[in-house]
């Protein structure tokens, strides 16, 4: 995955250069509409070989919610603001300094918080292998995840049953499939908001 590493430190030089006037007038937007807190949400998150590191994404909470790790549409910690940023993944901007420092890649697993992946047993532990993704299959399938969850009686619990060890498969068979070509038409997606096909099902 030689070309997967030097691609992803080579797009996120040149996406930090040229989108950092969206990164300028996002962090405004944020101080002026969600006033009393940081601009950038800091987190830690299980990466590759199931090493913590700091992400960096743009905040779209209220400071102090103390709710789930589970996200679900319609939270009232979710500010109208945020709400956007989510929509249009603009909130994941700052994670190209994630991808340009090596902790993350453009494409794989999304960061899991400590206690999912970490707690991984036997051959699902092999997902470890990979760097964390801005975007990736899993996520690409669950891109609604937030809407399909706030539709469940205990979100908590389908995320932990259901979602989870679907996207575990998933990224196992990304780890076992691996395609360059596969990524890039993976970004492609993602930012045209568009679904492909990909291991015999449409994410």
């Amino acid at each position: 995955m030689t070309l997967k590493y030097l691609f992803d430190r080579l797009m996120a030089f040149i996406g930090l250069l040229f989108l950092w006037p969206v990164l300028i007038v996002v962090a405004v937007l944020i101080k002026i509409k969600m006033p009393g807190g940081p601009v950038i949400f800091k987190q830690k998150r299980v990466g590759k070989d199931g090493k913590l590191f700091t992400m960096y994404k743009f905040r779209s909470m209220t400071v102090n919610h103390g709710g789930s790790s589970v996200s679900v549409a319609g939270e009232n910690r979710i500010t109208p603001l945020g709400a956007k940023l989510r929509k249009y993944k603009l909130d994941e901007l700052p994670e190209l300094w994630n991808v340009l420092i090596g902790d993350m890649s453009f494409v794989g697993p999304r960061p899991d918080v400590p206690g999912y992946a970490d707690q991984l047993q036997g051959q699902d532990r092999e997902v470890l292998k990979l760097r964390p993704g801005i975007t990736g299959p899993a996520s690409m399938k669950y891109r609604d995840e937030e809407e399909l969850l706030a539709c469940q009686d205990n979100p908590q619990k389908y995320n932990d049953e259901v979602i989870f060890p679907d996207k575990v498969r998933i990224n196992r068979y990304y780890l076992h499939h691996y395609s360059f070509v596969k990524d890039i038409q993976m970004i492609f997606a993602t930012v045209l908001g568009r679904r492909m096909e990909y291991g015999n099902e449409f994410i």
